[in-house]
Order: C-alpha cells, then structure tokens, then sequence
C-alpha cells in the first residue's frame, strides 16, 4: 500500500505541476483536437480502408481486429476492477476541461488504443512509425492537459497498447 501511495502521490504533483504551467492554457485547444483523433472513429477509418483494399483477408486488417478484441475487454476490466478516480473526482476543487466518457481514469483508453494501432500500422508501414509513436504520444499528453488522466494513467496506456498490438502481431 505505501508504494501505490508514494505512486499517487508523485503522479498528483506530476499532474499539478502541468496543469498550473503557464503554457497549459495554449496547450488546452490543440489537446481538445488531439483527443478527439484517440476517439475511435479513425480506427474504424483505417479498418474500413484495409477492408476495402485488401478484403477480409488481409492480414493487416485481422492483426487490428485481433488486437481491439483483446484490448478492449482488458481495459474494460481493469478500469472497472481498479476504479482509480479520475482528477475531478481526486482533487478538490479541480475542474476537467471536458467531460470524460466515463467514471473511472485508469488506464486511459484513448492512450492504450492510440499506441495499439500505432505500434500495428507502424509494423505494416515502418517509414510511419516515427510519426506514428508521435501521434499516440499527443494523444496521451492530451488527456493529461485536459485533466482526465493522471500520467500513470498514460504510461499503463502505452503498456497495455504495445503489448496487446505485439501480442496480435505474433498470433498472426
């Protein structure tokens, strides 16, 4: 118990530090953009997209159904089994910048999706994954400068998406 409270403790500071910085205001507005990108309609996109070109049987197409079939259960579980409040909820008289989909922060979904197809369609398309990595980068940041996440959150994120994305690569 001491070492998830000396966790919590230095991701609250972490947190606090970055929403009192005096760029957090100019960081909000781009942050709303780059969270809507980890909102899922871009996956569905480039599903669509390699179902069109390559069909059903595109190998591609079923690493990346294969990979949200297990990611999102495994997320949906812990999220809901470890019910970590989300800063709102956490911190007195703190505010989110928007309203979060649910309850509970971790991990942050929109980070665990983002580095999952990242880290696929960087492995189909290797001159992406520099930008690839980026991307999912901002799109975990972003959730931390709009207040729904703490940055533990982001970190188990990026673990659970890469792990599940390379888990789906190796079935295939």
């Amino acid at each position: 118990m001491k070492l998830l409270y000396s966790i919590h403790k230095y991701d609250v500071f972490m947190f606090t530090w970055l929403i009192n910085t005096k760029m957090h205001s100019a960081l909000t507005k781009v942050s709303r953009y780059l969270s809507k990108t980890g909102d899922g309609s871009l996956y569905v996109l480039v599903a669509g997209a390699l179902f069109w070109q390559e069909g059903i049987e595109s190998p591609r197409l079923q690493a990346v159904l294969l990979a949200f079939l297990i990611e999102r259960p495994i997320y949906f579980v812990l999220k809901n089994s470890l019910k970590r409040n989300r800063p709102q909820a956490a911190l007195i008289n703190f505010r989110s910048i928007i309203t979060p989909s649910d309850q509970f922060s971790f991990p942050s979904g929109h980070t665990s999706a983002a580095f999952m197809m990242a880290t696929l369609l960087g492995y189909y398309f290797p001159p992406l994954i520099i930008p690839l990595y980026g991307w999912a980068t901002l799109v975990g940041c972003s959730r931390v400068v709009l207040g729904v996440h703490f940055p533990t959150d982001i970190l188990v994120g990026i673990i659970l998406g890469i792990s599940t994305a390379l888990f789906s690569l190796g079935q295939l």
